[in-house]
């Protein structure tokens, strides 16, 4: 798994995780998360790179949203990849993260 931490135009930090949201790095991702929704600002969480998630990886997502609410500290999800939209849509969860989700058109060919 790695991480790339960037500023974004409107301040907010901009964790980019690439690799797999799964148990296998679910202690270092937990602390990545954890740590970003501390430090202060809003964190945009860039899942574009992921390319699998397992229930850990899922419940890791819902406990920095739960985390993010208990400290007023905004969590905003965006580029979710294909296996982060499977895993929302499995488990009906979109409402919970409540950021909007873009969904790529069939391929037809």
């Amino acid at each position: 798994m790695e991480f790339t931490n960037q500023t974004t135009t409107d301040g907010a930090t901009r964790l980019t995780l690439d690799g797999d949201l799964s148990i296998y790095h679910a202690v270092e991702i937990k602390q990545r998360l954890i740590d970003g929704i501390r430090a202060g600002t809003t964190l945009e969480l860039d899942l574009s790179r992921v390319g699998e998630m397992d229930t850990a990886g899922f419940q890791l997502l819902a406990l920095a949203k739960r985390e993010s609410k208990k400290t007023g500290n905004a969590l905003r999800i965006v580029g979710h990849s294909p296996a982060v939209l499977e895993g929302i849509e499995f488990f009906n969860m979109a409402a919970f993260f409540g950021d909007p989700l873009v969904i790529p058109a069939n391929d037809h060919s």
